[in-house]
């Protein structure tokens, strides 16, 4: 029988072409969960003014070629991976190899770099909160005076990015290098406010775990830990993908932009630092939780310790003059049965014994708490 996931698990591991074993390599397929492709095109000039930039959508790929001519660099964005003809030309318009091209459509790749002819090709994940995790995966395809990408839905990643081409602000508009680097640091830029949400989770079940101690916050705790090992695996690639760049193995990024490559990868590092901090805090709150589970377990179990403490000397009394003796017979037969009061001395010693016990119990600290007073930490400190 095939193992069945949970649902978040596919949720978060987003729409992914089905795989057929025994497909030749650059088999090219879409899921069926595939959103509807659209393209946008960005033609620009390094110069500033709206006059050196263009924005439009694109309703075929032929047009793209006739697009490109006319402006020094440009990119490409490709919303949706639901058309496999629209993603067929592009392959051919831009010359995509077809296992690159196979690997945007199978959408839960690891993140990677590889070099393909004169094309270099990036694959990173982008990571949003939409009343859950939500992943998906970016493709990107740097080449000479191009950039094309590939995001699996709508929801636009890339939003900064785009607002800073149409003003020009910054070096944005430089070079087709420089903008890939843009992407990039968009992408894991993404990250910072997520974990933020997540660290607000964390503070909020941190009072849960220490007054609570129902199912819900635990499984809400397991819930974020589940969630931050996710994220981790989508940025812990990232290292291997910018390290290849900053050695200079590749030469798709000019010698001006690799301290800004190196400044997000510092981001990525400080992103995983993050990721693990907050893990160490939700694994601590999950011995905090059992931790607490266990002492109001140990204190239903001595208070109900002490009740059967309390009631065992009374059970023996009370099955003492419950036996079956005939005082008559023999003056040494429980003389007592006969007492004018021996009913309410009974119960005088009954109370009196339960009451000493609890008394007892108080003052050992057992119960409540103790009369006498212990000197605080501090106090003890500065002896």
């Amino acid at each position: 029988m095939a193992r069945k996931f949970p649902r978040s698990f596919d949720r978060f591991r987003g729409a992914s072409r089905p795989v057929h074993p025994g497909e030749a390599p650059g088999t090219l397929q879409t899921a069926p969960d595939a959103t509807r492709t659209t393209i946008r095109f960005f033609g620009f000039s390094p110069e500033t003014g709206d006059e050196n930039v263009e924005e439009r959508s694109v309703t075929a790929p032929e047009e793209i070629p006739e697009l490109r001519k006319k402006w020094p660099a440009s990119w490409v964005h490709v919303s949706g991976l639901g058309d496999l003809d629209t993603l067929s030309k592009l392959g051919e318009i831009f010359q995509l190899h077809r296992l690159a091209l196979e690997d945007v459509l199978n959408s839960s790749q690891r993140p990677k770099i590889e070099e393909f002819d004169d094309i270099l090709f990036l694959v990173a994940r982008y990571n949003s909160w939409r009343d859950r995790l939500h992943s998906e995966q970016i493709s990107l395809f740097l080449g000479e005076n191009f950039v094309l990408s590939f995001q699996e839905s709508e929801n636009d990643a890339f939003d900064g990015a785009r607002q800073r081409l149409r003003k020009g602000k910054g070096r944005i508009r430089s070079s087709a290098d420089y903008l890939a680097y843009a992407l990039l640091d968009s992408i894991v830029d993404h990250n910072f406010p997520l974990l933020e949400t997540y660290g607000d989770r964390l503070e909020a079940l941190e009072e849960e775990s220490l007054n609570s101690w129902d199912e819900d916050t635990m499984a809400q705790i397991y819930k974020v830990k589940r969630d931050l090992a996710a994220i981790r695996r989508t940025v812990w690639p990232l290292r291997d993908v910018f390290q290849p760049l900053l050695r200079g193995d590749v030469d798709y990024f000019k010698e001006d932009t690799l301290p800004f490559l190196r400044d997000c990868s510092d981001h990525v590092l400080q992103v995983i630092d993050l990721i693990e901090h907050y893990r160490e805090i939700a694994t601590e709150l999950v011995n905090v939780y059992m931790s607490g589970l266990s002492n109001r377990m140990n204190d239903v179990m001595r208070l109900l310790t002490l009740i059967a403490t309390i009631f065992i000397p009374l059970g023996f009394i009370a099955g003492l003059y419950g036996m079956n003796f005939d005082a008559k017979t023999s003056p040494w037969n429980m003389p007592e049965l006969s007492w004018r009061f021996g009913y309410p001395l009974v119960l005088g010693l009954m109370s009196a014994m339960a009451l000493g016990m609890v008394l007892y119990f108080r003052k050992k600290g057992w119960l409540g708490k103790p009369n006498h007073k212990h000197k605080s930490v501090e106090d003890r400190l500065n002896r």
